[in-house]
Parts: structure tokens; C-alpha cells; sequence
């Protein structure tokens, strides 16, 4: 690995590259922004990702003739270029990203990482973002990467020798936080509704936000949880400090809790540094369905923006209006349903912050449906929850609109009689 500066590395970019960009909370901004600096010297450079944090400046609109985006989950810093046409998302599995950088069905030219600096026999570490991102390194002609202190040292499949980097920068770049936020009434309901369907033993999937954090609260006079997710972030900490989860019972890594990618604040990447009961794993691997569904009681815990009578299930977009991804939902919720005693759980508020019904007649013209009315089986509001599977699309109804907030059970009503025939 030859060491240069951040402008000299980025002039190994050259007109007609595809490049990927790190995940998550390991997005490399100061590699970002020289790459952006080149723009006039650059045409047709494609950039692939997943969500990532901090800025991402070559989705301004001044840019649009040198770079295009394809994201594979969108985040906050490329919607309103996927809005405006000036970027694009492509729908796939998490669990089949990698795949794509594998077979070359996308052909990386360079791959810009954040890494740690190499340990003592030459090994950096991906840190808290291996996901899709070990394959990119791997199969990218030319591999860019920050040297940055700031990135712990995490255990697993993260691992990247220093020989496999063709040029390092090295930067001081403290890591984007998240910090967990006050939970709501509403949020707590949710949680404590959820929780109630977590057994004793069971194996966890969960992600980021108020409702997951909501559930983790409620689980603390619960034993021998396990932890098989495809993220996780500061409000698992607790439990494994009290020992709730020590995933004793998992068949799968058992006594490590597994995950592929973190975003949380600075305690939660300490907690992880250099921890050997974190294992930090390939996300075709953490998302693989038949992996999953080898832990017992997998309990899946994912969310919506919207579910229809029928129990389709949007998570992806708003209408026509893009605005996340198909994710790692129905890998987990493939692999919660195949487990023994598993659980696949979608956990969503009644209502929007407008007031509006997030259970529907139908979902909203262009809205995508990531989990089929097939695979779901528990909805949770803060007024309880439904249990679909097995049930006729009138149940399944009946049964949505008994947890759906009572200022909209009128309506629902209406659209059932007027679609099902019956009250």
C-alpha cells in the first residue's frame, strides 16, 4: 500500500469508472469530496451504494454531467437526486449484493474504502461496515482506501491486508454518530406489544430508530436472547452488558452476536472495537435464508410505511416517491418464517405525524410492495397486534383494522364492506 494524498489518489480516477462507495457510517468523505473536486476533469463516472452517512456532494444537481448514482438503498443525501432523476436506485436483496459485485454483473474500476490502520502484521480492519463492501474490495481493479484511526478494529470477515490496498490516505475523520432519541408513548406501545412475542431463547433480528429501540427496552427480564442481524446500533448495548443477550442458544455463532454493518454513536463503535464477542460478517452470508432459518425462534423485527388490507407491505418508497430499499426485509423475513418458532414481526405507528392511516385500503399508485401478503404474518401498531398467517384476505382485514387507530377504523371499515362485502 503506497501512502499519497487525497488529490493524487483521486487522480487515479478516470472518465468512465465505476466506483463504490463504502457503507453506511463508513463512507469515506474525505476521499468523497476530492473525488467530487475532480468533476471538471471527469464524464460518465458511475457511483454504486448502499445507504451511506455524511455528505454525498456528487448527487448535487451542478454535478449531474460527471457523475450518476446507483444506489441500492437510498438514504437521506440521495432522495432528492432519485426525486429529480439525476440519480437511480436498483431494487435487490441486501443478501444478493454482493452477488452482483461476484459474478460482475457490475464491474467495479475502483472501490473507496475507510479502513483502520493495519495492525502489527500488515491487516486493516472494514470496521463497521462490511456488508457488500468486502466483495467490492475484493473484486475492484483499484482499491482506494482511508487510513483512519477513528474506525475500530471489529472481528470477522472484515478483514483486508494492507497488500490487498493499492493506495491509502490517511485522515483523522471522526465517524458519523446517530444517538438514540427519546422514545415516544406510542413508540413504548409498540415495543411492549412486540416484546410480548419474544420467547425466552429466541434469536433477534432488528435495525435503527425508535421502534427497535422501543422493543430492546421492553426485553429486559427476557433470557438467553441471540442476536443474527443484519445491523444493529447503540440500544443493543445494555442487554448484552446485563447479559440478556449472550446468545448461548443460538445454533449459529453461538455466544457471538452477529451483524454486517453498525450505525450508532461512539459508544456503540468503542463497544465494538477490538471485541471478539462481535462477529462483523459478509451480508450475503448474515442475510442468507438458510442461514437464518438454523437459529431457533428467529425473531424478525423490520418496519413499513404502509400496509394494505391484504397485508402487502411497503417499505420502499412513498407512491412513486423513492425513499429506502427493498433492504435485508424479506431475507429476514424468509428466514424468521422457516425458523423453528420463528417470527417475522412488521411494527409500524397507526398514523403518520399528519394524522394519516399507515393501515390502507390500497397502497398509494407506484408504492413498491416489499413483503408479499404470502410471506407476512404479525403487524404491530401501538393498539396490538394482528396475526395474518393462515388467514383469508377478509380476516386479514377484520384483523388489520382492529389495530388500526380508531379516528381511521371507519373508513377502513368502508373500504372493506366496499371491496370484500362484508362489515
Amino acid at each position: 500500500m503506497k501512502i499519497i494524498t487525497a488529490g493524487e489518489a483521486l487522480n487515479k480516477i478516470k472518465p468512465n469508472d465505476n466506483i463504490y462507495v463504502h457503507t453506511a457510517s463508513a463512507a469515506p468523505q474525505t476521499l468523497v469530496k476530492a473525488l467530487t473536486a475532480r468533476y471538471k476533469e471527469l464524464s460518465n463516472i458511475t457511483l454504486y451504494h448502499l445507504h451511506t452517512e455524511g455528505e454525498a456532494p456528487y448527487t448535487e444537481p451542478q454535478y449531474r454531467d460527471t457523475f450518476r448514482t446507483q444506489s441500492f438503498f437510498a438514504g437521506a443525501n440521495v432522495r432528492r437526486a432519485i426525486r429529480d432523476g439525476e440519480a437511480d436506485y436498483i431494487p435487490v436483496f441486501l443478501s444478493e449484493v454482493p452477488g452482483l459485485f461476484n459474478k460482475k454483473i457490475i464491474h467495479l474500476n475502483v472501490a473507496l474504502m475507510n479502513v483502520s490502520p493495519p495492525d502489527k502484521h500488515g491487516f486493516c480492519s472494514l470496521g463497521v461496515s462490511v456488508d457488500a463492501s468486502k466483495a467490492a474490495a475484493l473484486n475492484a481493479d483499484l482499491v482506494i482506501a482511508q487510513i483512519n484511526p477513528h474506525m475500530p478494529r471489529t472481528h470477522g470477515d472484515g478483514i483486508i491486508h494492507s497488500n490487498q490496498i493499492d493506495f491509502g490516505v490517511e485522515v483523522n475523520d471522526p465517524l458519523p454518530e446517530h444517538y438514540p432519541s427519546k422514545l415516544s408513548d406510542i413508540e413504548l406501545r409498540i415495543g411492549e406489544h412486540v416484546a410480548a412475542l419474544v420467547e425466552d431463547g429466541a434469536t433477534l433480528q432488528l435495525g435503527i430508530g425508535s421502534i427497535p429501540d422501543a422493543v430492546l427496552s421492553s426485553l429486559t427480564n427476557h433470557k438467553n436472547l441471540g442476536v443474527h442481524t443484519e445491523m444493529f446500533s447503540d440500544g443493543l448495548i445494555p442487554l448484552i452488558e446485563s447479559g440478556v443477550v449472550n446468545n448461548s442458544l443460538k445454533r449459529i455463532h453461538p455466544n457471538r452476536t452477529v451483524s454486517s454493518f453498525l450505525v450508532g454513536s461512539r459508544k456503540l463503535y468503542d463497544f465494538v472495537d477490538d471485541n471478539p464477542n462481535i462477529a462483523m460478517l459478509d451480508c450475503a452470508y448474515v442475510n442468507d435464508t438458510a442461514v437464518i432459518r438454523r437459529n431457533p425462534k428467529v425473531t424478525a423485527i423490520n418496519s413499513a410505511i404502509e400496509i394494505d388490507l391484504t397485508g402487502q407491505v411497503c417499505a420502499d418508497s412513498i407512491g412513486t416517491r423513492h425513499y429506502s430499499g427493498v433492504g435485508g426485509q424479506m431475507d429476514f423475513i424468509r428466514g424468521a418464517s422457516l425458523s423453528d418458532g420463528g417470527k417475522p414481526v412488521i411494527a409500524i405507528p397507526s398514523q403518520t405525524r399528519k394524522g394519516q392511516s399507515r393501515i390502507v385500503p390500497f397502497l398509494k399508485q407506484g408504492a413498491g410492495v416489499v413483503t408479499t401478503r404470502a410471506h407476512v404474518q404479525y403487524i404491530a401498531t401501538e393498539f396490538g397486534v394482528a396475526f395474518l398467517y393462515g388467514k383469508s384476505l377478509r380476516e386479514r382485514a377484520k384483523a388489520l383494522i382492529a389495530i388500526a387507530h380508531p379516528d381511521n377504523q371507519e373508513e377502513l371499515e368502508k373500504a372493506a364492506f366496499e371491496r370484500f362485502n362484508f362489515i
